[in-house]
């Protein structure tokens, strides 16, 4: 077996410019948007994401494939002490994924314009952990559901705006009953409502998940 002769690269590296490090960061951070884009995010998760990473990089006032293990102590162990655990968990696991972006992406290009090896700050010992305490919510009853929805029936017929609080008992009725999301529900129109199909009707769902497939029927 022949020896090879092993160079580090950190010596061979093109130099790059404060202007062109900059341009690199931010070209990164596009590629990122548009990545969890193809992979099916809404925009507000997207968004939400970069907000996350914007706060942390205003704060730490450099790229953030530089942050080490203990520039993350120092953020999420003093900056963040006193916020909400679902602040510092869903800033973590933003930061989490945006290092799984750059190694599976930007690796071998930020070593050769850096020397920097990434590698996440955050590891078993200082990643945020979510609240594990255990919250216990218990359905109401059949009875009580129907008693709700008598009650709101009966006030439609003196209520001071009849329009919008038809809409919200119709709404409300066709979550309880045919499990509808909100943005489903509030999509449909007057078209939507099928009544010669089938015994009781059908709603033909054209927006929100309950349409990925061509057309989602619910009875």
């Amino acid at each position: 077996m022949a020896l090879a002769v092993v160079r580090d690269l950190r010596g061979h590296r093109a130099p790059v410019t404060e202007e062109e490090l900059a341009d690199f960061e931010v070209d990164v951070l596009a590629g990122f948007v548009l990545a969890r884009a193809s992979a099916g995010l809404v925009d507000s998760t997207i968004r939400n994401d970069t907000n996350h990473l914007e706060l942390i990089r205003d704060w730490f006032g450099r790229p953030l494939w530089e942050m080490q293990p203990s520039n993350a102590d120092a953020y999420f162990g003093k900056v963040l002490r006193d916020t909400k655990p679902s602040t510092r968990t869903g800033r973590a696991a933003a930061l989490t994924v945006y290092f799984q972006f750059l190694e599976l992406r930007h690796k071998i290009e930020i070593h050769n314009l850096t020397g920097r090896v990434v590698e996440c700050p955050l590891d078993e010992m200082n990643r945020p952990r979510a609240s594990v305490e255990p919250q216990l919510r218990i359905p109401p009853t059949e009875a009580e559901v129907e008693q709700l929805f008598a009650g709101w029936r009966e006030e439609l017929a003196v209520c001071r705006k009849f329009a919008p609080a038809a809409r919200n008992y119709a709404v409300a009725r066709l979550a309880a009953d045919v499990g509808l999301r909100i943005n489903e529900a509030r999509m449909l129109d007057l078209d939507d409502v099928r009544w010669e199909l089938g015994r009781f009707g059908k709603l033909n769902v054209r927006h929100g998940k309950g349409a990925d497939r061509s057309h989602a029927w619910y009875r």
